[in-house]
């Protein structure tokens, strides 16, 4: 049986050396700051970038986490939460790299042009577990709107994350784990 890989800890902030040394398929727990955008989000952000205007916070150095949480019940730090597929971004990805964006998570294959810009700027693709919404919301230690709150669970939020488990999907050098494993078991 193949044993799997150590996992690897790290806590943010991070830097592009950090993301360098990633390869696809490594298992990191991650802990310290996170963002959750997804479609609403990033349109909002594409339109203010178009117009000239000022993002509502500074992403140098950050992931996003294509994730919409479910609202919090009562002695929770937040509800459910779980990755949005993340294709429905893919038209976003080269302005959030220029925003300084260092990786995203989420969900599933990623457009055919992804793993050139991840090349391109020296960012990852981190898999989280869909399904699994319970799980991750206790890997949440704190949750704050930070932005565009009148997109209700589509807000911007601040998450502090302890341990987050994620399996690097796309690294900087644009190999995707998926294609990689689908090699293995091919006749």
């Amino acid at each position: 049986m193949k044993q799997l890989p150590p996992v690897k800890q790290f806590k943010t902030p991070l830097t592009k050396a950090d993301m360098a040394s990633l390869e696809i398929g490594d298992i990191i727990e991650l802990t310290g700051t996170i963002y959750t955008a997804r479609d609403a989000a990033h349109k909002r952000m594409q339109t203010t970038l178009n117009e000239g205007g000022q993002q509502p916070l500074d992403f140098a150095n950050q992931f996003v986490f294509y994730a919409g949480p479910c609202p919090t019940k009562p002695g929770r730090t937040m509800g459910s939460i779980a990755p949005t597929t993340s294709m429905r971004m893919d038209s976003f990805v080269e302005m959030t790299f220029q925003l300084g964006m260092l990786g995203m998570i989420g969900k599933g294959d990623r457009s055919d042009f992804v793993p050139g810009l991840c090349k391109k700027y020296g960012g990852v693709y981190l898999l989280s577990i869909g399904g699994a919404s319970a799980l991750i919301s206790n890997q949440v230690k704190s949750c704050e709107e930070v932005a565009y709150k009148d997109l209700g669970p589509e807000s911007i939020k601040r998450l502090e994350v302890e341990k987050l488990r994620l399996i690097v999907g796309i690294d900087t050098q644009g190999r995707v784990f998926q294609e990689e494993q689908i090699k293995l078991y091919k006749r």
